[in-house]
């Protein structure tokens, strides 16, 4: 299979290694030169739950006509920031021949945005949930595996999509799986990712907040937000390592021991992971930069405007990481405090019991 990996960071580095190493034709593309100069040197180098080296060809997006050699490319793998997409497509669409596919590796809901410039006969979704970590120039940890789910946006199960499945279960995540429902993985995630946000608001690591009975009601509520805006939809939102949609869904009453079963499988499934602390945290607190709040948590908020749905637990949040990334605000346990008597006020008489 002929690959170009847009973004060759933490989850595009580790895709493209290991594709490179089972003998695909891999071209990784990246804007940091550093790292693509480190590449072309020296190989790409995972570290962490596999260790090797892989020679591979690398350029920068500028360069990406030459570096394709007049072919149009065969199955882009797109694995930059969600607040990237736009400006990473740029350079690749126009290069794009009728059957050539683009798959968001990426957090939120990017298959909007690509259907929207590449067609949406030439997208595929992908639900990304394996631990990855930039480390430095033509260096990269691979954490730890979970989950990998490949689906058309139309639901069908197509040969294209079984080559694609074939291609990464033999080469890196034996568990790669097919979805008729790739929709339900996406939403899923994003009521993990209202979780996950929540935990980079502190220095604590994911599991040691996900661990936490007193954060129980607040991640419970953040994540069933995002659910009731998915089923407004008529979205259903799929489990996956240890995170339950159905269990965090606001009713009646609230299955609060699934809450909590939920919440320990998802502790102690990043526990068992060597990324102790989310790639949000990472923005925050040592690469000093934008997080993916907006394309991801303000994309929700805006699907929630539009259906008339409210949402005072993560808009609070959203503000929240914009006054951390601003360093208007510090991360610390009065972060985490504010937000649990939020959640108290907002949704009374749902307290855990």
């Amino acid at each position: 299979m002929r690959v170009t990996v847009v973004g060759a960071g933490a989850i595009g580095g580790t895709l493209g290694a290991h594709l490179a190493r089972a003998g695909h034709d891999v071209l990784l593309v990246d804007r940091v030169r550093e790292h693509v100069a480190a590449i072309a040197q020296g190989g790409l180098t995972i570290e962490g739950h596999e260790e090797f080296r892989v020679r591979v060809p690398a350029t920068t997006p500028d360069d990406l006509p030459r570096a394709l050699g007049g072919r149009a490319p065969e199955t882009v793998l797109l694995a930059v920031k969600a607040q990237d997409t736009e400006a990473a497509l740029d350079p690749i669409v126009p290069l794009l021949a009728r059957d050539s596919i683009v798959v968001s590796m990426q957090n939120g809901l990017n298959e909007r945005v690509i259907a929207a410039r590449a067609g949406e006969a030439r997208t595929i979704g992908a639900f990304v949930n394996f631990g990855a970590d930039y480390l430095g120039p033509g260096r990269i940890l691979y954490g730890g595996t979970g989950a990998l789910y490949l689906g058309e946006l139309d639901g069908r199960i197509t040969p294209r999509l079984e080559r694609l499945g074939d291609a990464l279960r033999e080469s890196f995540l034996s568990t790669t799986q097919l979805t008729g429902n790739i929709w339900g993985y996406l939403w899923g995630k994003l009521g993990y990712a209202s979780m996950l946000f929540a935990t980079a608001v502190v220095d604590e690591t994911m599991a040691e907040v996900l661990a936490d009975p007193a954060n129980e009601a607040l991640l419970a509520d953040l994540a069933g937000e995002v659910v009731s805006v998915a089923d407004a939809q008529g979205v259903r939102c799929e489990p996956f390592d240890g995170y339950d949609p159905d269990a965090m869904r606001f009713a009646a009453p609230r299955a609060w021991g699934a809450v909590r079963a939920s919440l320990d499988r998802l502790a102690a499934f990043n526990r068992g992971s060597l990324k102790q602390r989310s790639g949000i945290w990472r923005d925050l607190a040592v690469r000093h930069r934008r997080t993916e709040v907006d394309a991801q948590l303000g994309v929700v908020l805006d699907d929630a405007r539009r259906l008339g749905l409210r949402l005072p637990l993560n808009a609070r949040l959203v503000e929240m990481i914009h006054e951390l990334e601003a360093g208007r605000r510090p991360r610390g346990p009065a972060n985490l405090d504010e937000l649990r008597r939020l959640d108290a006020s907002s949704y009374p008489g749902r307290a855990v019991p």
